[in-house]
């Protein structure tokens, strides 16, 4: 069926339409970010401001809060991806007595949220020593991210090739070696899409390193800049900028796995 030159020229409308109230605010945000902090300063210095962003990561304290940011993302990027790789691999392509009560179990993970259990939580890391440290904040999002990460990666496991699964078996490959050396390289779309969300939702968590770091040891980029936002009410072009720098590190991440994250979860969405 051809597409009329009218019925082409609206889908463009419409596509610039949503473009331009998604990027809107990034606009704004930027620009802010850039701009001058007081009337003197955009008699003195013009429009645009970069120096902003050099005082903010200053006073704010960025550095050191996107250190310990990194620090629990890797941790928790690392650990989750690889056991959801193996607990996926495990009741994606094993048939074992308890596989489907541990299936649901993952699930439940994924539908209780971080509130219902927050609190019992706090104590239960501060019984074990926990509290105010990096571990304290990583562990919780491990498991919560495993959660997701199990299924997702059992969603690809079960629709792998079985016949060069049992190609593999019969030429003498082990389980590990089918997983690592065939399955994994195959499925690094879906691997690298696990990563950039685990990344994504890591980075942004506010609630559980609030609780779980009470002294402030432990004080991710966000928490930061929410402390940063209660300190520089008035000035909106260093927070803007203090937001651009917490935002910078998963737009980055994203531009650089922007082909195997939308290959990731195009695959998924056809899968299931």
């Amino acid at each position: 069926m051809k597409v009329s030159a009218f019925e082409n020229a609206a889908n463009y409308v419409i596509l610039l339409v949503f473009a331009a109230i998604v990027l809107g605010p990034v606009g704004v945000m930027l620009a802010t970010a850039f701009g001058p902090q007081s009337a003197t300063a955009e008699r003195e210095g013009g429009w645009f401001h970069p120096a902003n962003f050099a005082e903010a990561w200053e006073v704010g304290r960025f550095g050191q809060y996107m250190l310990t940011s990194v620090a629990v993302a890797v941790i928790v990027v690392v650990v989750a991806v690889t056991v959801s790789i193996l607990a996926g691999y495990a009741l994606g392509t094993m048939t074992f007595r308890g596989a489907t009560f541990f299936f649901y179990l993952f699930l439940l993970g994924i539908m209780v949220p971080t509130e219902a259990f927050i609190v019992p939580l706090f104590f239960d890391m501060r019984m074990l020593g926990l509290t105010n440290t990096v571990w304290g904040v990583a562990l919780p999002q491990i498991a919560m991210s495993i959660a997701f990460g199990t299924y997702w990666m059992r969603t690809y496991f079960r629709t792998s090739s079985r016949a060069m699964i049992e190609a593999a078996r019969l030429d003498g490959a082990g389980s590990l070696r089918i997983l690592w050396q065939i399955l994994v390289p195959i499925g690094r779309p879906a691997i690298l899409t696990l990563v950039l969300l685990t990344f994504m939702w890591t980075w942004n968590e506010f609630l559980i390193p609030l609780v779980m770091s009470p002294n402030g040891a432990v004080r991710t980029a966000p928490l930061g800049l929410a402390f940063f936002q209660g300190q520089y009410t008035q000035g909106t072009s260093l927070l803007a900028a203090g937001a651009v720098l917490v935002a910078l590190p998963v737009v980055a991440l994203y531009v650089f796995l922007q082909r195997h994250f939308i290959k990731g979860m195009l695959e998924g969405a056809v899968r299931e």
